[in-house]
């Protein structure tokens, strides 16, 4: 939990620091980079860290950089604020039940922070699929959130580890 609160306080400041573009073009084809772009300042640093640790751990698995970069593209379906996202990620913690039900149907109303937050790995993968035919990327942005997704690929599900540890821990 600690980690969200970190996560949360690096959101509501991200005005505050710079975003490495640089970094990304040098990272994404100059289609993935538009869809990078479309993210929220804070979206894009939160990518950029996802990177940066999974680099600094000595990843350098193209698609894993594609994956880290977009993994959360899919909220750019339905943007929610900030205040939405904590009360989804604090609900799906400690009420993991009621997330599951609220997160179902349409994205209307109060329930919209709870289908977004349940959705946007899929969603994520739709959009990115569009612009990467690379199978692996698209995989790991669809599971990102999955505790043990079905896969007798050993690479896919050590990429997906690393992949969710980064996301975690930044």
């Amino acid at each position: 939990m600690f980690g969200r609160i970190r996560q949360t306080w690096q959101a509501v400041f991200a005005w505050l620091w710079p975003v490495d573009e640089a970094l990304a073009r040098r990272t994404l084809s100059e289609s993935q980079f538009v869809l990078f772009q479309t993210m929220t300042r804070s979206d894009r640093q939160h990518h950029l860290r996802v990177l940066k640790r999974l680099r600094k751990q000595g990843y350098d698995h193209p698609s894993l950089a594609v994956a880290a970069l977009l993994h959360d593209v899919g909220k750019t379906r339905l943007p929610i604020t900030i205040f939405d996202r904590i009360l989804a990620v604090v609900v799906k913690k400690l009420l993991p039940q009621r997330f599951a039900c609220w997160s179902q149907g349409e994205p209307v109303g109060w329930r919209k922070a709870f289908v977004v937050s349940a959705n946007h790995p899929a969603w994520g993968a739709e959009i990115v699929a569009t612009v990467c035919e690379d199978e692996m990327a698209v995989w790991l942005i669809a599971h990102h959130q999955t505790k043990h997704p079905a896969t007798e690929d050993a690479e896919a599900s050590r990429l997906l580890a690393a992949l969710q540890a980064a996301d975690d821990a930044s």
